[in-house]
């Protein structure tokens, strides 16, 4: 991934224990595995951009969205079970359209439909029971596994994704979704 285009880059500090405490890592990347970095981490503070957090290294598992702000015990406050484990920074200021073509089955099965905007239940937009593969050609995303952009999330940037549990997010499905735009300063 280039950074052509990016006004800014993004600054996330990780710490060892909840309340900023023990000891940082400060990261203006994508980090496949923290534990080279750290033992654990339990909290973090995000000083600019936009950054999905997982809780299983190379980017795999439960992921959490995390923009600017403070995270002193980010566990209990995102739902998450483990430690994060890696990290990946979100392009910021996306400029130009959104486009992802969902589909109903593994493999782009099924029906499918193109989206340019948010959709908070594809069930009632689209008349689909869930979305199990998707191929992003414009912008970053967000999908959730109920509708309202609620419950457990997964970053898409552009790219092909024939299956979701290649990603490590075995039985899950996707009820809505969501364009991350420039609200990540």
């Amino acid at each position: 991934m280039t950074n052509t285009g990016m006004n800014m880059r993004g600054k996330i500090t990780f710490y060892e224990e909840k309340n900023f405490q023990g000891r940082s890592y400060e990261c203006m990347n994508d980090c496949s595995d923290m534990t080279s970095n750290l033992s654990r981490c339990q909290s973090c503070r995000v000083e600019s951009g936009c950054f999905m957090v997982y809780d299983r290294s190379n980017y795999m598992g439960n992921q959490c969205f995390m923009k600017k702000g403070e995270y002193s015990d980010y566990m209990s406050m995102m739902g998450m079970r483990d430690c994060i484990k890696s990290c990946r920074m979100i392009p910021m200021q996306h400029r130009g359209q959104f486009r992802m073509k969902i589909y109903e089955k593994e493999n782009f099965g099924g029906q499918s439909h193109e989206m340019m905007e948010d959709c908070d239940n594809v069930m009632d937009r689209y008349r689909m029971n869930e979305c199990q593969s998707c191929n992003v050609m414009d912008g970053h995303w967000l999908m959730y596994e109920q509708p309202q952009f609620r419950g457990k999330m997964m970053y898409m940037r552009p790219g092909e994704y024939r299956n979701f549990m290649d990603m490590g997010m075995s039985g899950q499905r996707f009820m809505s979704m969501r364009r991350i735009t420039d609200s990540c300063n």
